[in-house]
């Protein structure tokens, strides 16, 4: 509950124009499309879970939507994303097909894993998604190396390309591990253009985070590498993508990282084999007011062009979409068990 009151930045504070949101009234409605997707779709895993079309362990993505959205829609395709084991809306957001990874979920040839990956191992080559990684802090050091070989590239190959990002996602229960304090430094000492961001939903699995360490506002690490640290209201999504724009600015102009930390809240438990007992009624209920989707809806019907018909076809659209993803993955082949060697470098 003390991480609602510390100072983030708030809509009011982003003095965004009514004309300029007029004018770009697509990129806004993207992003709201796009927030939708993941939510639905995450909905519509919950139903599969239960209705025994998916196995082994799902973590949902609901309530942190902006983060997702405002991050990586506002990166360029051949930048590079890598997530956690809570990596649906994460691949979603980057580009791969619904149909890829409901697919996937259902442990089905079509997956865009082949099925042999599951809900934690999302990953697409031609989308730049280096993956899911189950375990805590995996993805980090992948993440370094994803942008070194972007340095390396314009530094040694002499290519003539932008500077590809690279942006890595993982939770508050991460920053006590080892991994990412020496991916920090490593960051920073070869300037390497990558964006970590802590999606600080607060609790790290059933551990609230500010038991679980000394010093629980994250981005204030950043100071010890020498790197930029920004903390953001993680469900407001216009503010997370001012921060995002920022950080792959400078990442793109080869001044270095930088560390975000997003203060969100997932509204569901730690995953869908978890009966959520931990929280208590009165801090659920203190974030789910300030739901991502609605407070995006609340501020475009008040601030722009934008009416409820044009986000209802939105919704009606995503509805379809995600309907369709489901039809496709349950229609799709399973993978052939002579098969079941292949993809493997051992």
């Amino acid at each position: 509950m003390d991480q609602i009151k510390r100072n983030i930045i708030l809509p009011e504070t982003l003095n965004i124009k009514l004309d300029d949101i007029n004018k770009n009234k697509d990129i806004f409605l993207s992003l709201y499309e796009d927030m939708i997707l993941g939510r639905q779709f995450e909905d519509m895993c919950a139903q599969m879970y239960y209705r025994g079309k998916m196995f082994g362990f799902v973590h949902l993505y609901n309530g942190q939507e902006a983060v997702s959205t405002g991050i990586i829609k506002a990166l360029e395709p051949y930048d590079y994303v890598c997530s956690t084991y809570r990596d649906h809306v994460h691949a979603l957001s980057k580009g791969v097909p619904a149909r890829s990874v409901m697919a996937e979920l259902f442990g089905k040839e079509t997956g865009c894993s082949r099925g042999r990956g599951g809900s934690m191992h999302i990953f697409s080559a031609q989308h730049n998604f280096l993956g899911g990684f189950a375990f805590i802090g995996e993805g980090i050091p992948v993440s370094i190396g994803a942008a070194f070989q972007s340095v390396y590239q314009k530094h040694v190959l002499k290519k003539t390309d932008l500077l590809s990002v690279s942006v890595c996602f993982f939770g508050d229960g991460t920053t006590n591990n080892g991994q990412f304090f020496e991916c920090l430094n490593m960051a920073v000492l070869w300037k390497l253009p990558v964006i970590f961001v802590v999606e600080n939903n607060q609790w790290a699995i059933g551990m609230a985070h500010h038991r679980s360490t000394a010093y629980p506002e994250i981005h204030k690490k950043a100071k010890a590498f020498g790197l930029p640290g920004v903390e953001v209201d993680g469900m407001d999504v216009l503010a997370v993508r001012k921060v995002a724009q920022e950080a792959i600015n400078r990442a793109r102009e080869g001044e270095g990282p930088t560390l975000i930390e997003a203060l969100t809240y997932r509204f569901r438990g730690h995953s869908l084999a978890d009966p959520d007992e931990l929280r208590s009624k009165e801090e659920k209920d203190a974030w789910l007011v300030r739901d991502p989707i609605k407070r995006l809806q609340r501020y475009l019907l008040k601030n722009s062009s934008v009416n409820a018909d044009d986000l209802k076809n939105i919704e009606l659209k995503i509805k379809s979409q995600v309907d369709d993803a489901v039809n496709f993955a349950i229609s799709s082949p399973e993978p052939k068990v002579e098969e079941l060697k292949h993809y493997l470098f051992a």
